[in-house]
């Protein structure tokens, strides 16, 4: 499979363009009316799915919500009136079905992010987006790719999160100095 770099750029650029086609409006909507409702957002996925769910809640925070990554120390308890967003592509991870499970039953919304609607964590979430892409040990209907395993699945996750953090700066009317003023200014 030796081809060239441009090629191969191309190939996963053809691919993201073939996944965001088939990401439903109606569910990326209910998850950004979901986020500006929350008192607090709490994030959670693991491995590479997990950066991506850290990074959004970096940027979230940027934005001006009150945003977590569920495994920092400084992570405060959620509730009602709060949301946890789970990455899952399987849709079949045991400790994320347990933080899952731990946020309803403390009152929180769930939201997952899933190349698996029928999974396990699918069903027990309050809503879903569905992100058509291979992912790690998903199956079906699925956009397929010349990546290993749930690269284009994480890819995914990462530009709709990003494309979720320009819906909500339009809706809020926030530019990249407002977004920018929030960044820690010590490092």
């Amino acid at each position: 499979m030796a081809r060239s770099f441009s090629a191969l750029a191309a190939a996963v650029a053809d691919e993201l363009g073939a996944v965001m086609q088939r990401v439903d409006e109606h569910e990326v909507q209910d998850l950004l009316e979901r986020l500006l409702a929350a008192q607090r957002v709490v994030l959670v996925g693991v491995g590479r799915e997990g950066l991506t769910a850290r990074g959004f809640a970096m940027r979230l925070a940027h934005a001006g919500l009150d945003a977590h990554w569920v495994w920092d120390d400084t992570t405060p308890p959620v509730g009602a009136g709060d949301l946890v967003v789970a990455v899952s592509g399987s849709g079949r991870i045991p400790h994320i079905e347990a933080v899952m499970s731990n946020a309803r039953d403390a009152g929180a919304a769930t939201v997952v992010v899933t190349a698996a609607p029928d999974g396990i964590t699918a069903a027990a979430a309050d809503a879903r987006v569905f992100v058509p892409a291979t992912a790690y040990l998903a199956s079906g209907d699925l956009v397929a790719s010349i990546q290993p395993m749930g690269s284009l699945f994480e890819q995914s996750v990462f530009v709709l999160f990003d494309s979720l953090i320009l819906m909500l700066m339009a809706e809020r009317d926030l530019n990249f100095s407002d977004l920018a003023a929030r960044h820690r200014n010590i490092e």
